[in-house]
C-alpha cells in the first residue's frame, strides 16, 4: 500500500495554519494550500490516512473551479508547482498534484451550507422541529426525499475540535451583514444548482454541500475546496431509495466502522484497518470517476 502523507514538511516556508485535511502556508502576498492524506471523523483526526486522498480532493476542487468559471471567480491562482514561486519547486515531490497556489481573500466566517435533501443532521433537525435549520417544511417527508427547494442554511466555522453551528439566514446577516449574506446565499444556491444538475447526468445525486467563499479586492470570490465528498454529501442515483439512508461516497465507512467500536469520540480514535482504509480510497475514486466521466 502506497503510505498516506499525513504531514507536510516545507522548510523555509511559513506555515500558519494546520486544518482537519490541509496545511496553509504563506509565500510571497500569496497562500499555499496543501491537500494532505488526513482523515478526521466526528472532529478527531484519525491515526491512518487515506493515500492520495489529498490529490484526488485537489483534482476534484480543480475541475468544479473550471466549470464555475463563468459563475464566481476564485482564489486559484495556479496548481502546477513548476509555475508556483522558485521556493518551493524543491519541494515538487510533497506537492505535486495537491497544492494550490491562491489569492489571499479574507474569509466570511459563515459556512455557506446548502442542501437539497433532507439528510444528516438536516434530518434530525425535521424530526424534531419539522425544520431545517429554521425552514418550515411540509410535514410528512421522508428521510433522503428531495426537498421542494434548495435550501441555504449556513453555519458558524468552529475551531478544529469543536463542532460547526448551525444558524438561521438572519444571524449570518448579523455576522456579515445584509447585503454580503444575500450574495453569498444567492452564490451558494446558483453553484449548487449548477453542479447538482451536472452530476445528476453522471448518475450522482449531491445530496448537499458547503462552499467557502472570500473578498478580494472587493469582490466576493470562491475558496477553499469545492465540491469534494470531504465537503458533501454524494450518493449513487442507481442505489438512492427515499426514506432510507443512501450510501455515500465519502467517510461513511469511517463513519459506520467507528460506531461499533469502543470509542467516546475523543482522542486518540481506535486505529483503522487496512480493509477500511482502501474502501474509502475506492469510494473517492469511483465518485471521482463518475462526475469526471465525458
Amino acid at each position: 500500500m502506497i503510505d498516506a502523507l499525513l504531514q507536510t514538511d516545507l522548510p523555509g516556508i511559513k506555515k500558519i495554519h494546520q486544518g482537519k485535511v490541509r496545511d496553509l502556508y504563506e509565500i510571497e502576498d500569496k497562500l499555499l494550500l496543501v491537500a494532505t492524506d488526513r482523515l478526521s471523523a466526528f472532529d478527531v483526526i484519525m491515526s491512518r490516512g487515506i493515500p492520495g486522498k489529498g490529490e484526488m480532493l485537489t483534482q476534484l476542487t480543480l475541475f468544479w473551479l473550471e466549470l464555475f468559471q463563468g459563475d464566481v471567480e476564485n482564489h486559484l491562482i495556479t496548481a502546477d508547482v513548476d509555475k508556483m514561486p522558485k521556493a518551493l519547486h524543491a519541494h515538487k515531490k510533497q506537492l505535486q498534484g495537491r497544492s494550490m497556489l491562491c489569492k489571499k481573500a479574507k474569509i466570511f466566517p459563515v459556512e455557506c451550507v446548502v442542501r437539497g435533501y433532507v439528510a444528516g443532521s438536516g434530518w434530525k433537525d425535521y424530526q424534531k422541529t419539522g425544520a431545517v435549520c429554521g425552514h418550515k417544511l411540509p410535514a410528512g417527508l421522508k428521510q433522503a426525499e428531495k426537498l421542494p427547494k434548495a435550501l441555504f442554511t449556513p453555519s458558524t466555522k468552529a475551531p478544529i475540535g469543536q463542532h460547526d453551528e448551525n444558524i438561521n439566514f438572519e444571524q449570518a446577516a448579523k455576522i456579515v451583514g445584509q447585503p454580503v449574506a444575500e450574495k453569498l446565499r444567492d452564490l451558494t444556491l446558483t453553484l449548487y444548482t449548477k453542479a447538482a444538475d451536472f452530476a445528476a447526468k453522471r448518475g450522482i445525486i449531491i445530496a448537499d454541500t458547503k462552499f467557502e467563499f472570500g473578498e478580494y479586492e472587493g469582490k466576493i470570490i470562491l475558496c477553499d475546496e469545492v465540491l469534494t465528498p470531504d465537503s458533501s454529501r454524494f450518493w449513487h442515483a442507481s442505489k438512492y431509495q427515499v426514506g432510507t439512508s443512501p450510501e455515500s461516497y465519502d467517510k461513511q465507512i469511517v463513519r459506520d466502522y467507528l460506531e461499533k467500536q469502543p470509542w467516546n469520540k475523543q482522542p486518540p480514535p481506535p486505529a483503522l484497518p487496512d480493509e477500511i482504509v482502501n474502501k474509502t480510497a475506492g469510494k473517492y475514486r469511483e465518485v471521482i470517476e463518475l462526475l469526471r466521466k465525458k
